[in-house]
């Protein structure tokens, strides 16, 4: 019996991440609550020149490798019109443990709490940091990593913010897709 429920348990991971390994192409709208238990919904960043959405954590070492890489593009960014919202989807960190990593890593952008990881599981998002860049209709115009390098000193394409400046000037991104990576998003 021990072994069935082994094999069973195998069949099931195996499946969910084919589920979630999907390309998504377009997201619906959707609310939630940040730390501070103010609910935001992706339609109110719908006047954006574009809106980026990035699943983060608190816990995952390479998600922290890229706190300061976040805070940086939100800063060049925020201004030129472009949205950006933090996801956390990971069930073991608290709300108030969001919230202090925020505050410590200069995170200003409003960051949500996907309690029971529906919002993770509509995007097909599978790591920290993973980034969708979506126009006023929620397409995906850009998802993938924020650059190449987990080592900021050996980063040698900087993916986001070549997106970005693709969308403010009017062109199509040229490249839609890069692998992200970093630590698994921990389901419910």
């Amino acid at each position: 019996m021990k072994n069935l429920n082994k094999i069973l348990l195998t069949i099931a991971l195996f499946t969910s991440s084919i589920l979630f390994a999907g390309d998504v192409t377009k997201v619906e709208d959707f609310k939630l609550k940040d730390y501070n238990g103010k609910e935001h919904s992706l339609s109110d960043f719908k006047d954006s020149k574009a809106i980026v959405v990035i699943f983060v954590a608190t816990q995952c070492p390479i998600s922290n490798d890229y706190n300061s890489r976040m805070a940086e593009v939100y800063a060049d960014f925020k201004e030129k019109g472009i949205a950006f919202v933090g996801i956390n989807s990971n069930k073991q960190e608290s709300v108030e443990e969001i919230k202090n990593h925020a505050k410590d890593n200069n995170l200003s952008f409003p960051i949500l709490k996907d309690e029971k990881n529906v919002i993770a599981d509509k995007f097909s998002a599978s790591v920290t940091p993973e980034v969708y860049v979506l126009n006023s209709n929620f397409e995906v115009l850009y998802h993938g990593r924020i650059d190449d390098s987990r080592k900021v000193t050996e980063v040698k394409t900087k993916d986001l913010r070549k997106a970005l400046d693709e969308i403010l000037g009017g062109k199509t991104v040229s490249n839609t897709k890069t692998k992200a990576f970093g630590c698994t998003i921990k389901r419910v």
